[in-house]
């Protein structure tokens, strides 16, 4: 089977004429060594990737196609989606990136390791997507359009402001009060970013593998978030660093069956409050805590992947034991 694995940040995604910054490579390169190290133990599997020429090649035994004008990327990946089985898509929602990827490859007719590019048009909205698991009866945190609640803000704060597209905490920014929120609005046009109302608890994701509905609850992973003159910054945290306890698996599944066009790896970022947790986003694709799951739960989650691309799907084994795995993105 000939997958081609496209990392979006690494591989040729990312504008010219300027540096790649060096946080956006190490993260995108620490998902994309995990997985074609998964991929090259599975039999048959012929692995080709992209690789932007202003980063140094990647030394793994893999067809490696250089990109040295990122303008031509996507004609380049859509030819090489042609020559493929499966596509294997690592990308950001932000822009609409990861659902080019999803329907370019739905449009080839191969195999889209990937969520569907419908889920990922849900997904790649908070505002969607609060809708959907909402609508399905699921514990999630709120979410606005701000251009929609400009003049009157919800509740007295403090608020979280992100990106509607966004990923990690790009953008995103903790709103104390009517004053700093008068203050954020004013600073530049915020059509397209959403508001949250802040969510005390512990930052965590669920990382799961889905299909047709189906969850299969991986890890719980404590995640590193830190807040600092305003500004949330996401640094990594802790691979199976909490207990998947009863209400977190039924969240998982309820996720997997609100949305049932998931499929592969998939992450939920949510909060663990008092009251339980709550569901701040959903991401229908590689997470960075991909790298530490081989390691924490002992199962090639690609292998498994591709187990449950086959007709009829082959689920997972269960999870036994869970070692903890520290990942870090500072440096």
């Amino acid at each position: 089977m000939r997958i081609l694995v496209c990392e979006f940040v690494t591989g040729g995604g990312m504008p010219p004429g300027a540096p790649i910054p060096a946080s956006l490579a190490r993260e995108g390169d620490l998902m994309l060594r995990a997985l074609v190290a998964d991929l090259l133990e599975v039999p048959g599997v012929e692995i080709a990737l992209t690789r932007d020429a202003r980063l140094p090649p990647l030394a793994v035994p893999v067809r490696s196609i250089t990109i040295t004008d990122p303008r031509e990327s996507w004609t380049l990946w859509e030819n090489l989606a042609r020559e493929a089985d499966g596509v294997w898509p690592i990308a950001p929602e932000t822009d609409g990136a990861l659902e080019r990827f999803s329907r370019m490859t739905e449009a080839a007719g191969r195999r889209l390791f990937n969520s569907s590019a419908d889920a990922v048009a849900v997904t790649s909205s908070k505002a969607a997507t609060a809708a959907a698991l909402s609508a399905a009866g699921l514990p999630v945190v709120p979410v606005w359009r701000a251009d929609a609640i400009a003049d009157e803000p919800p509740g007295v704060g403090p608020w979280v402001v992100k990106p509607d597209d966004g990923a990690g905490c790009v953008d995103t920014r903790l709103i104390r009060d009517r004053s700093e929120w008068d203050g954020w609005l004013g600073e530049a046009d915020r059509t397209g970013f959403v508001v949250q109302p802040f969510q005390p608890g512990t930052p965590a994701s669920l990382s799961m593998l889905c299909r047709d509905g189906r969850a299969w609850l991986l890890t719980v992973n404590r995640q590193d978030v830190t807040l600092s003159g305003g500004s949330f910054a996401y640094g990594g945290g802790i691979v199976g660093g909490l207990a998947p306890t009863p209400a977190l698996s039924d969240l998982a599944h309820g996720v997997a069956a609100a949305l049932p066009g998931l499929f592969g790896h998939v992450g939920v970022d949510v909060v663990a409050g008092p009251d339980g947790p709550a569901v701040i986003e959903v991401n229908p694709r590689l997470t960075t805590s991909y790298a530490g799951l081989r390691r924490a739960t002992g199962l090639n989650v690609a292998a498994a992947v591709l187990d449950l691309a086959r007709d009829p799907p082959v689920p997972p084994k269960p999870v036994g034991r869970t070692e903890p795995v520290p990942l870090t993105l500072k440096e």
